[in-house]
C-alpha cells in the first residue's frame, strides 16, 4: 500500500489484484503509470497526486458515471497505458495519467496512437483541467460528444520543463516491470488530520 502525504490530503493506494474487464456501460477507468502515487507523489509542477485523482474522480462522478482505478506497471508510455485502460473499461473509455501529469482520454476502438483528447503539456495542467477531463471522459462513456477540454498552450513550456520531464520519465521507467499485468486499485483520499 502506498500512503503518500500531500499536506492537506493523504492518498492511500492498495492493490486489490489483477484487473479484469469491466461490465458497466457507464464506467471510466483511470489508468495510472507505474510510479503514480507510489514513488512519485506530485506532478511536475508539484500538484499532489491525491488532488489529481480527487479531481478526476469528482469530474466522473458529477456526470453520473462510475470509475475504477488501475495501475499499469508494464510500461510508462501514456498512449499504451490509456489504450490498455480503455480496453478494460466497461464503456471503452479511459483516462491515462503519468506521474508528471501528462494526461489522455482514450477509447478502446481507436488505434493506440490516436485518442479522444490529449493534454501533452503537463506543466500547464491544473486542478480545474483535471476535473474537466474527468467530466468529459464520463460524457464520452455515456455516448455523448462533448466539446474538448480547452488545452492551454505555452510555447516556452517545452524548453523550460524539458530537462525535468525527461528526468521524471527516466525515473518512472525504472518502475516498469516488463510483462506485468494491470492491477486493480482501491483508492482512498482523506484529509491529513483524519484517521
Amino acid at each position: 500500500m502506498a500512503d503518500t502525504g500531500t499536506g492537506t490530503r493523504i492518498l492511500e493506494i492498495t492493490e486489490r489484484g489483477p484487473a479484469e474487464r469491466g461490465t458497466r456501460s457507464d464506467e471510466v477507468v483511470i489508468g495510472l503509470s507505474p510510479a503514480f502515487g507510489d514513488f512519485f507523489s506530485k506532478t511536475i509542477v508539484d500538484i499532489p497526486h491525491a488532488e489529481v485523482l480527487r479531481e478526476l474522480l469528482a469530474g466522473i462522478e458529477e456526470q453520473g458515471a462510475r470509475s475504477r482505478v488501475i495501475r499499469f506497471r508494464g510500461g510508462s508510455d501514456l498512449a499504451v497505458i490509456a489504450h490498455a485502460a480503455a480496453k478494460l473499461s466497461g464503456s471503452g473509455i479511459a483516462v491515462g495519467v503519468l506521474s508528471r501529469g501528462t494526461t489522455m482520454i482514450h477509447q478502446k476502438d481507436l488505434v493506440r496512437l490516436s485518442n479522444l483528447e490529449l493534454f501533452p503539456q503537463a506543466p500547464l495542467m491544473d486542478l480545474e483541467t483535471f476535473r474537466k477531463v474527468g467530466r468529459n471522459a464520463a460524457r464520452y462513456a455515456k455516448g455523448e460528444s462533448p466539446e474538448p477540454v480547452p488545452a492551454r498552450n505555452d510555447f516556452m513550456a517545452r524548453p523550460r520543463w524539458q530537462a525535468k520531464a525527461a528526468l521524471l520519465h527516466i525515473k518512472e521507467t525504472e518502475f516498469v516491470v516488463p510483462g506485468a499485468a494491470p492491477v486493480e486499485l482501491d483508492v482512498r483520499i482523506r484529509p491529513a488530520d483524519a484517521g
